[in-house]
């Protein structure tokens, strides 16, 4: 399984796959299930389909890795004019914003990525809203939990990204695991090297446990990132154990996957959240997508052989 997830996350850096997945159309209907559309209006009408049956979405302006700086202005100005909509159409209490650092800066530029980081946060503030920022691959953790870090001094309900899969988490996490810090735990998705990753899937669980056991025990507000259905039964005793009632944490799910198990948590009571991405820069996310499950990779293949 290893190989073939290494070999689908080394597509999603070529050009050519890529052209003929845009093209193709039989894709739409494989994108379609992950991205529900380029627009901010398309974000959301996918934040009021989740709201109407108690779910919570945090949306995704796709992008990463960004060298242009008028690409890294337009996606600030996106956000803003998504925060905007959301406030005008009452929906702030349903959603926030994720953002990726590669795709608010130019070659790493730290200072840039606060600048545009804090312009966002002042709009989710105005808004009633609140502001994730995502982990990237393994040579950005570092500069990513400085910027966080920097950003909560003005904004504590800043939200970081810790993923299980890297051998450092454990050690982040001891330092995030405290009263009020919002902390989404999720396995990763990135491909790494084994000197920093844990390449065995129950290495990658029992990571996620321990990592979890002590965001829930320091009083973090915990975002519990994974469609496992053996993590989300464990998690479900692990909330108990400690004490912790629905709402001072959270499950998330990406958009598509599973969508009944996040009805029957939300209706359970959970606070669930969505993560919707939306953009034209989709390709990349939906190949890690497919990553996470190969089982989608039979689906994608028989789309592009799809020809009109």
């Amino acid at each position: 399984m290893e190989p073939l997830r290494s070999l689908i996350l080394a597509a999603a850096g070529n050009d050519v796959i890529r052209r003929v997945a845009a093209t193709a159309p039989g894709t739409r209907q494989i994108i379609a299930r992950f991205v529900p559309g380029e627009t901010v209006a398309d974000a959301l009408r996918a934040v009021k389909t989740l709201a109407a049956d108690g779910r919570c979405a945090t949306l995704d302006y796709l992008g990463e890795y960004t060298r242009d700086p008028a690409q890294a202005e337009s996606t600030v100005r996106t956000y803003l004019r998504l925060l905007d909509e959301l406030s005008k159409q009452g929906l702030s209490g349903h959603a926030e914003v994720s953002v990726k650092l590669s795709a608010l800066t130019v070659d790493g530029d730290r200072v840039l990525a606060a600048r545009n980081l804090g312009l966002v946060c002042e709009a989710a503030e105005q808004c009633g809203t609140t502001v994730t920022v995502d982990m990237e691959d393994h040579t950005t953790t570092d500069a990513t939990l400085g910027v966080v870090g920097d950003a909560r001094r003005t904004w504590p309900w800043v939200g970081a990204v810790v993923q299980s899969y890297l051998r450092r988490t454990e050690a982040d996490v001891a330092a995030l695991a405290y009263k009020g810090s919002r902390v989404r735990l999720c396995k990763g998705a990135y491909a790494e090297p084994a000197d920093v990753a844990y390449a065995d899937a129950h290495a990658v669980d029992l990571s996620y446990v321990r990592c979890a056991n002590r965001l829930l025990e320091g009083g973090a507000y915990a975002m519990f990132a994974t469609h496992d259905p053996r993590l989300v039964g464990l998690l479900r005793q692990r909330t108990r154990w400690y004490g912790r009632e629905q709402g001072s944490y959270e499950y998330q799910m990406l958009y598509g996957v599973r969508p009944d198990e996040q009805r029957r948590l939300a209706a359970e009571g959970e606070t669930v959240r969505v993560y919707v991405p939306f953009g034209e820069q989709w390709y990349g996310y939906l190949m890690r997508r497919l990553a996470e499950r190969p089982a989608n990779l039979a689906l994608f293949l028989r789309a592009l052989a799809i020809r009109s």
